[in-house]
Order: structure tokens, then sequence, then C-alpha cells
């Protein structure tokens, strides 16, 4: 027969290993949270209030590369010209706002004083 008390319980020389795995399982964890998770999640929310801050005549770059101007909104659509030709897409596929990064960059840095 087997003896249970060997089954239930690790040699005192195990118990320790356990403890390292268990911390290097948290260390690794960390790690994806803090270089891929978290930072993800900051450019999901950035996008998102991109995309609520959206306006009619703001110049857009849909996520196909199609440059044009927004000329109506809906809740999921938005009407953007390009050229002589309109648009209709989804609004999640809007990029980036093209005459917003330009007042973003200048209102960001201060202005210098003599």
């Amino acid at each position: 027969m087997y003896d249970l008390s060997v089954l239930l319980f690790a040699p005192s020389g195990q118990q320790g290993m356990g403890g390292w795995l268990v911390f290097q399982m948290v260390a690794i964890f960390g790690i994806f949270y803090f270089l891929i998770i978290r930072p993800q999640r900051k450019q999901q929310e950035r996008h998102r209030q991109l995309l609520a801050s959206l306006q009619r005549g703001d110049r857009v770059v849909t996520s196909g590369g199609i440059i044009g101007e927004v000329i109506h909104l809906k809740d999921d659509e938005v009407t953007v010209k390009s050229g002589e030709s309109r648009l209709i897409v989804l609004r999640s596929n809007i990029a980036n706002i093209l005459n917003r990064s330009v007042e973003a960059s200048t209102s960001a840095a201060p202005p210098k004083s003599q």
C-alpha cells in the first residue's frame, strides 16, 4: 500500500518551489498588464473620446486610408466627402481627425516668453 502522508504533504525541500512558482506567475501577469493590457486600454479610451468629439466639418482619415471631410453624422454612421464622392462609413472606422491633431500639438506647446 501507499503511504498517504507522502502524497498529501510535499517534502520540506519542495515547499519553497511552490512559492517561487506563484511569484513568477504574478510577475508575468504584472509584466503583461503594464506592457500590453494597460496601454491598449488607454489607446482604446482615447479613440472612443476622439469618436465622441467628432463634428461636422472635421477632416478625417478612415481605417482604410480615405481622407475626407465629415458632412453628416448619425449614431453609428458618418458621411464623408472625399473629392467628388460621398461615402458612408461606420463611426468606429474613423482612425484620426486631421485638423485637430494640428490644434492639439500647437496648444500642447507652451508659448515662449522673452
